[in-house]
């Protein structure tokens, strides 16, 4: 595994690789300030440089490198195109209230596009346009639904009959005025400026008490704060509330080097999947980044399933990438693989990200989660509203993103069959009366959940024949840890939580790492 301080798995994306480590000196004393932000991803970055534009006096602290979460393991897509259809949300969510969601999606992309004006931040950000269209396995009617459904809710698409760049024939849906960027230069550029405007940003700092007072760090110093965020991907100061209203999920990517010019840039993904999971169905997307001087780089994601139950799909992990690359050769000329790499992503059951104040919690305490797989454009939506709700300001995205809202019955069937399910389906897995593993079975390279003197433990066997044990109980609600074969990481079916081969925290909730016994060996 690579270093977990530079990124969250085995695999280095493409975004981490091309750019700097973005790392700053550790917290080494007690200090204070009006708002302390604990997550250096894009989402914890945009709400420091909104609350900086507002006046306050802000302090980030990252336990890793700057974007070594999910931000620098995404596909980088801008779009208000969602992932959960138009008419889906306006089911959920009435007319009125649809409008809104594009429009904050739409607001998103035209920050991102104005700060990188306003700050001179180069970031290969650029304006193009989205193509939706239909898999095999949905109906005609969806696009036909979407199209009246996206339109009523003010955004600019239109039905076409041909897709550029891309060998398919299926009905599609032109959304106009999307875009793409480099996120980790985005990073770059507005640490860059934040930290020129006396804005403080700790990395290898972790947050290991948090309250409405502010943090304690992992190494006993304390940040005094008015205000306390949490943009950590999935809140980990919230123990119990926000994971039962969100289900985690692995995607999988691949970078391609196709030549340089030969296809359009553009934004593409499908439908999704209705065979393999009618509520959430698992969707392809792609786009265009520029490589090197002779090659672009086509960047495509997909085959996503619940983090732990992969078994679900009868389909390792690892075997994932070559599925993308079967999907993709069938529609464009590509040469070779030369990136693949795997992200988390936390599905709310009612199809929209959490955004505002921790429920049950003190009213100054605010989490950014549940991004839905548009994590860039719910981050930079977060960096709007917390800095209106911190400043007093009215906001009337205020009520559809609030963390406490509960539509459970108007979302349907997928809280259902994706939590509850998901946890009746690790239950059924879990053995009644485990028998002991003989370590020497464990291959190098694996790891396996064993049972020595009565107690469970995750046992990784690395390429030097050394064997890792962790405590098999994660540290959240002590859930059985499953092994992930590609990222060679400790994943929770539960709520998502993943540890390194040596215990350390990858993913929360959990923010104490496993147990690690290498004395047992």
């Amino acid at each position: 595994m690579t270093d977990p301080k530079v990124t969250s798995g085995k695999h280095m994306s493409f975004w981490i690789d091309s750019v700097l480590p973005l790392s700053f000196s550790p917290l080494k004393e007690n200090i204070n300030t009006d708002v302390v932000i604990v997550g250096g991803g894009i989402a914890g970055i945009s709400i420091a440089y909104c609350l900086e534009q507002a006046g306050k006096k802000v302090i980030v602290v990252e336990d890793g490198n700057i974007g070594s979460g999910e931000t620098g393991r995404t596909s980088a897509h801008l779009v208000c195109a969602l992932d959960d259809r138009y008419y889906e949300l306006q089911r959920i969510y009435g007319s009125e209230q649809t409008k809104h969601i594009a429009d904050s999606h739409k607001q998103a992309i035209d920050l991102i596009e104005r700060i990188c004006k306003k700050e001179n931040i180069k970031c290969d950000f650029e304006r193009v346009d989205g193509y939706l269209f239909l898999h095999p396995t949905d109906k005609d009617e969806s696009i036909e639904k979407e199209l009246k459904a996206a339109k009523n809710a003010g955004l600019e698409i239109e039905a076409v009959e041909v897709m550029p760049g891309i060998k398919d024939n299926s009905k599609s849906l032109k959304f106009l005025n999307q875009a793409q960027f480099h996120p980790m230069k985005y990073l770059k550029g507005l640490c860059e400026v934040l930290t020129a405007r006396g804005v403080k940003i700790y990395t290898d700092t972790k947050a290991d008490k948090i309250d409405h007072t502010g943090v304690v760090t992992k190494d006993g110093f304390r940040i005094n704060s008015e205000y306390v965020v949490i943009a950590t991907n999935t809140p980990v100061n919230n123990k119990y509330v926000m994971h039962l209203k969100q289900y985690a999920y692995r995607t999988y990517v691949i970078g391609a080097r196709i030549k340089k010019g030969s296809v359009p840039k553009t934004l593409w993904w499908d439908t999704g999947d209705f065979s393999q999971n009618a509520e959430i169905p698992p969707y392809h997307y792609v786009r265009i980044q520029p490589f090197d001087n002779d090659y672009d780089l086509l960047i495509c994601g997909g085959e996503d399933h619940a983090v732990g139950l992969v078994e679900d799909d009868k389909i390792n992990e690892e075997d994932k990438y070559g599925l993308l690359e079967y999907w993709l050769r069938q529609r464009f000329e590509i040469i070779d693989i030369v990136y693949q790499w795997s992200g988390q992503v936390m599905e709310p059951f009612d199809s929209l990200g959490y955004i505002g104040r921790n429920p049950k919690d003190e009213k100054n305490i605010f989490i950014v989660t549940g991004d839905s797989g548009n994590g860039l454009t719910h981050a930079t939506i977060a960096g709007i509203l917390i800095s209106d709700l911190i400043n007093g300001k009215d906001n009337p995205w205020e009520s559809i993103y609030d963390p406490s809202r509960f539509k459970l019955f108007s979302a349907g069937k997928t809280y259902f069959k994706e939590l509850v399910g998901g946890m009746i389906n690790y239950l059924k897995q879990k053995p009644k009366d485990p028998k002991s593993v003989e370590l020497q079975s464990i291959r190098p390279g694996q790891g396996k959940i064993v049972e020595l003197d009565g107690k469970k433990f995750g046992v990784y066997r690395d390429k030097q024949d050394q064997f890792h044990m962790v405590g098999a109980e994660c540290t959240h609600m002590k859930c059985i840890i499953k092994w992930n074969n590609d990222e060679q990481s400790w994943d929770c079916p539960c709520h998502g939580s993943r540890f390194t081969t040596e215990g350390k925290v990858l993913n929360g909730p959990a923010n104490d790492d496993l147990s690690y016994h290498a004395d047992k060996f």
